[in-house]
């Protein structure tokens, strides 16, 4: 059975904002003590103090909306700025459970980065032949935890990139790796709304 893969985006109230960390904090640590979970994180979006992120990895469908009960049941609309938004995924070249569960080492100060990408139609292919290419050189960078590519089930023009970095230093060296040349001349030649750097968010986690 193939895995589940889940963005979820809230916009929540300024005076919720504690209360609904906490809340979200709590799921999370539930649910990667769950032997079905591949890994659930919560971040902050930097520069949007409103915006909170949810990404989690799940071996089924059933599981994810099982454990999803334990939280929908306790948000209020009144809590949020607009309704949740939820954005379904497929990782390309997937990592495993346990390359997920890699954590930073003492010292580290993480980046993390999830940039949207909104390719033109028919280029597409091209886009992950680039990433194909590029992904095993990405992955082996002393600097990098994480890094995913993935495609946005509702519409084969998109994705989304998920990189985690020790710090900053790490994720500047990977602006200019070399192998990632290619990869930066399609998004600033092939993409539909420039510049790329818009769909650029940077996140702080607080959970788990």
């Amino acid at each position: 059975m193939e895995k589940v893969v889940v963005l979820t985006r809230f916009e929540v109230q300024t005076n919720h904002g504690e209360e609904f960390r906490t809340l979200l904090g709590e799921y999370v640590k539930q649910a990667v003590g769950n032997k079905d979970n591949i890994m659930a994180e919560a971040y902050d979006e930097e520069g949007s103090p409103a915006v909170i992120w949810l990404i989690e990895r799940w071996t089924s469908k059933q599981v994810l909306e099982k454990v999803r009960r334990s939280i929908t049941g306790r948000l209020s609309e009144e809590e949020l700025v607009h309704a949740v938004k939820t954005i379904n995924v497929r990782d390309l070249e997937p990592l495993s459970r346990e390359e997920w569960r890699r954590e930073p080492v003492k010292g580290d100060t993480p980046v993390t980065i999830m940039l949207f990408v909104d390719g033109r139609e028919g280029t597409e292919g091209r886009f992950k032949d680039l990433y194909h290419t590029a992904m095993p050189l990405f992955r082996s960078e002393p600097g990098v935890i994480n890094y995913q590519l993935s495609q946005l089930e509702e519409d084969s023009t998109q994705f989304v990139t998920y990189e985690k970095f020790r710090n900053e230093e790490a994720f500047q060296y990977h602006l200019n790796f070399p192998p990632i040349q290619p990869v930066i001349d399609y998004l600033n030649n092939s993409i539909k709304q420039l510049p790329f750097q818009a769909g650029l968010h940077r996140l702080i986690r607080f959970a788990p």
